[in-house]
């Protein structure tokens, strides 16, 4: 227990350092600093392994039916690479929320400071209540295989510029809760006009980011059940992927178009994992395989949105302009 009580006070603490020292005053977060926080948490999430196997080769000593300290590495690495990737769909959801309601982006960081906040807690939740069900029902593992080749297929016909967060029903219940303005009033979530309290356009935003949070967990949860049903296991690596996603955010949300092709990652791992889970008591996939899986779909997804772009960009350069 008190490695738990020391891993979620070191949570804590690089909140409180983020937001009341990196971050104490509001600005546009460029590139370069996006990347290099962006390799500040992926370092620190990989590090984090050396916990998982000194960890775990303290509980062999104690009882050797536990995990090997090795495999134990391996399948934090190959949830933690599981939880970044899917968390990528989630920035390009965050970046229509943001541009849909024009939030400006000295403020954006904030906004994804206290959203995230909010998910540290809402997956710590649906973490102990999943490993629970899964400890329990041995049957519920089917169950989760096949919402994830459910999800699968619908993001696999789905359009993501479909989306408009304004035609949603949280926003349309959020402005029943409260009075809306469109003004923004700095960083303030909320603003008083005439003696009024209302909603900031921040507010609506973070509102619908969480509750967005919400639904991408579902997703992301069963995902790593499927790789352990080891709570620490679950949950470090799952916080340490929500930490890096603000960093991963404004690195990433200015090269959309250049990773569109990504999503048919997702699609590839969501299936994978999927069906490990229907097939785990008839086949055995080792956690080397499954991280390949995941290394090989991304980079097939990254490459396939460079190379086609870039046989797009150079017909277009071969077109003639017309008149």
């Amino acid at each position: 227990m008190w490695v738990w009580g020391l891993f979620i006070v070191f949570i804590l603490l690089c909140l409180a350092l983020d937001l009341g020292i990196f971050n104490r005053n509001a600005h546009v977060i460029k590139s370069k600093e996006a990347s290099m926080w962006t390799a500040v948490w992926v370092s620190v999430a990989l590090a984090f392994s050396g916990v998982i196997y000194w960890l775990f080769s303290a509980e062999m000593v104690e009882n050797p039916t536990n995990l090997s300290p090795d495999n134990a590495v391996l399948k934090y690495i190959t949830g933690y690479l599981i939880e970044l990737s899917l968390s990528i769909d989630n920035v390009f959801v965050i970046a229509v929320i943001f541009s849909s309601f024009a939030i400006p982006q000295k403020y954006q960081h904030r906004v994804l400071f206290w959203g995230i906040l909010g998910a540290i807690i809402f997956r710590a939740l649906m973490i102990v209540f999943g490993v629970a069900l899964i400890n329990k029902f041995d049957w519920i593992i089917y169950v989760f295989g096949a919402f994830l080749l459910y999800t699968a297929f619908k993001m696999f016909k789905s359009d993501d510029s479909d989306f408009n967060p304004k035609d949603s029903a949280v926003f349309r219940y959020v402005k029943k809760l409260f009075p809306v303005t469109t003004e923004t009033d700095g960083a303030n979530f909320f603003m008083h006009i005439d003696g009024k309290r209302l909603a900031t356009p921040l507010f609506i935003a973070l509102i619908i980011i969480e509750l967005t949070d919400i639904l991408f967990a579902l997703d992301s949860i069963p995902a790593i059940l499927a790789i352990t049903a080891d709570p620490f296991i679950v949950f470090t690596s799952n916080i340490l992927a929500i930490l890096g996603l603000r960093s991963m955010y404004f690195l990433i949300s200015r090269m959309l178009s250049k990773f569109r092709y990504i999503n048919y990652s997702l699609v590839i791992i969501l299936a994978f994992v999927g069906l490990k889970m229907i097939f785990s008591h008839i086949i055995e996939i080792p956690e080397w395989l499954s991280l390949c899986v995941i290394i090989l779909s991304l980079a097939g997804g990254i490459i396939a949105s460079r190379v086609i772009q870039d046989d797009e960009t150079e017909e277009n350069k071969d077109t003639p302009a017309k008149g």
